[in-house]
């Protein structure tokens, strides 16, 4: 069933577990994807972000994503990740997606504030919700010992969510995009004291990596929406690589491409599995 981003993740917040966010871009990591949260009746949320475009436009991938969220027989939100713009959000809202994310945080603090109380203003009218960021969730290839300069300050998320009315909030805690070079440094101090004085729910992006432990502690202190986007891909990759290279791909007659893929989506639902394990979200559709 399609839902937006606020009936799952207060229901999450409340009970202590996180939701997982996986990005896709074709119909097969889609199907996989729903697949696990159904056989584990588990709430999920799907998405795609703006710079994934490239590899699938939105007018193209909206219909499948939308569609296969209604037919799921567990809570769906189709979910528009790191929108950079204005006009891609709204095309986002127009073809139907039940939430968005405005990411300001790269630019302006007070120009953050005025784009995304507008969205959500339009979104809520949709019957859709936004996630907004405060801080900057950067690279993993680019972090450095200066990154905290980044992080969520206190003060600026609750100016944030006064003004703009967001439905969830992505921090900025020490996470990074991509896969990490060396064990995460998260600053759950930090993630405490904005839990304590916004009462919507936290999102951490960059789940990629995070020790399991680190995970289950981030979830005890507010955050109910985790991004897992870089481990699908890699282990994806993986199992098409060794599907490859032990020669399957060409036993049978002929090439079949939806053999060459099967593999890989195998293995995003396996992780996709994995993880809303490890989030606490199984059971809980």
């Amino acid at each position: 069933m399609l839902v937006n981003l606020k009936s799952v993740l207060e229901k999450a917040q409340k009970e202590k577990y996180a939701v997982g966010l996986f990005n896709t871009t074709d119909t097969d990591m889609l199907e996989a994807a729903i697949s696990a949260a159904e056989e584990l009746r588990s709430p999920i949320i799907i998405g795609t972000a703006e710079v994934l475009l490239p590899y699938g436009e939105l007018k193209l991938i909206a219909p499948s994503i939308i569609e296969a969220a209604k037919r799921a027989s567990v809570p769906v939100v189709v979910h528009y990740d790191h929108g950079l713009t204005f006009e891609r959000c709204m095309e986002a809202l127009k073809l139907g997606f039940s939430s968005v994310m405005f990411d300001g945080s790269a630019g302006k603090y007070a120009k953050n504030i005025a784009d995304t109380a507008e969205i959500v203003k339009i979104a809520h009218a949709f019957g859709a919700t936004v996630e907004g960021e405060i801080g900057h969730v950067g690279e993993a290839s680019s972090m450095d010992n200066d990154a905290s300069n980044m992080y969520t300050k206190i003060s600026e998320a609750q100016d944030y969510f006064s003004a703009t009315g967001v439905d969830a909030l992505a921090v900025s805690i020490g996470t990074a995009h991509g896969a990490y070079k060396s064990k995460p440094k998260l600053d759950f101090t930090r993630l405490s004291e904005i839990h304590d004085e916004l009462p919507i729910p936290l999102v951490l992006h960059g789940g990629t990596g995070i020790p399991a432990d680190m995970i289950k502690k981030a979830i005890s202190l507010g955050v109910a929406k985790i991004n897992v986007n870089t481990e699908c891909q890699l282990y994806f990759q993986e199992a098409t690589r060794k599907y490859i290279e032990e020669g399957k791909d060409l036993e049978g007659k002929g090439f079949d491409p939806r053999k060459l893929l099967a593999p890989g989506a195998e293995a995003i639902k396996a992780t996709v599995k994995e993880k809303m394990e490890l989030f606490g979200s199984v059971n809980k559709a």
